[in-house]
């Protein structure tokens, strides 16, 4: 297996292939440039279009890299005989990637000590594209950073460390992304030393502890009242701000950034997604429980308050939040 290799008998340096796309592998990419190791290139997405203009951007990792003067590579497909060739030529000895595309075995088979991936969560738990977002939304009180061996199938491969870190209650995904994209550059740093040591002893994932991360699509973001109060405050936490956990009132889209669980209220017979209380406080009804929102984002206006709500948009005692009528789009 690559890690049973060294690079030499003292610390030199390694030459990587680093790829990545969003602001989640800029910290790791910052750590590398200023290591002791060589980046041969960087590979990333091709460029976006954004806002309603549709401006053509980079990609925050080609934005990064370009300031750090990195070779770019912006491949259409990772298939192409192109990039494979590009990337053989380059001879690495080790590609990183952080937050981007499955790549084919022929790709991450180039260089000498492997392909490894850093991803955000302790694997086996949460293997996908959204280990963040569901980390929150299921209400774990621990997550953390998983370095492993790239294999055929999505985030199986042996793992070579990890780091735990602990949820604190009020974190959102917004804030734990921040988080652990932070934790990412000293961790790779660790990693790909622990690789160079040739001291590594990969561990194989236990697959009946696994479980999944899917994307999270616009439809996911819809929140459901009929839960417990502790579950919706779980769920617009692993929402917040992106994609944001919406619902509807009076017709109209209103996303809930923040919300916090009404202490000591129980109430079973009202219909969930009702609001219960209007002055100074804004609370709506879940199953057998209450959440207050706390901060809200109507559609077509600024971010508020509950309070604010309340003055602004003056809702009833009794007013549903959640009503679907026929028209109304979930996937915007």
């Amino acid at each position: 297996m690559f890690a049973t290799q060294t690079a030499a008998a003292n610390k030199l340096q390694m030459k990587i292939v680093y790829m990545g796309t969003p602001a989640f592998a800029c910290p790791a990419l910052k750590a590398l440039h200023k290591s002791r190791h060589k980046i041969l290139a960087v590979v990333t997405g091709l460029n976006k279009q954004i806002g309603r203009g549709r401006k053509v951007v980079p990609t925050e990792v080609a934005s990064l890299a370009e300031q750090l003067q990195l070779n770019i590579i912006k491949p259409k497909s990772l298939k192409d005989e192109d990039l494979y060739e590009q990337i053989k030529s380059l001879s690495p000895d080790l590609i990183v990637v952080i937050a981007f595309r499955i790549l084919p075995k022929r790709l991450f088979s180039i260089p000498k000590f492997g392909a490894i991936n850093i991803h955000g969560s302790i694997l086996p738990k949460y293997r996908g594209a959204a280990p963040i977002n569901w980390a929150l939304i299921n209400g774990e009180k621990e997550t953390g950073l998983s370095a492993f061996y790239l294999k055929q199938k999505v985030d199986t491969g042996d793992i070579i460390l990890n780091e735990k870190i602990t949820i604190d209650a009020n974190d959102t995904f917004d804030s734990l992304y921040s988080r652990l994209s932070e934790l990412s550059a000293d961790f790779l740093l660790k990693t790909i030393d622990a690789i160079e040591s040739g001291n590594v002893t990969p561990i194989t994932q236990i697959e009946s502890s696994a479980s999944s991360a899917p994307k999270i699509t616009p439809f996911d973001a819809l929140i459901d009242f009929g839960f417990p109060a502790e579950n919706v405050v779980n769920f617009v936490r692993g929402m917040s701000s992106t994609p944001g956990a919406y619902s509807f009132y009076k017709e109209k889209k209103i996303k809930i950034l923040e919300c916090e669980k009404v202490p000591e209220y129980q109430e079973s017979d009202i219909r969930p997604g009702t609001i219960i209380r209007n002055k100074k406080k804004l609370q709506v009804q879940c199953a057998n429980s209450a959440i207050e929102i706390k901060k809200i984002l109507p559609e077509g206006k600024k971010i508020m308050d509950g309070v604010s709500f309340l003055n602004g948009f003056k809702p009833e005692i009794g007013e549903i939040i959640g009503e679907l009528h026929q028209g109304s789009n979930t996937n915007e």
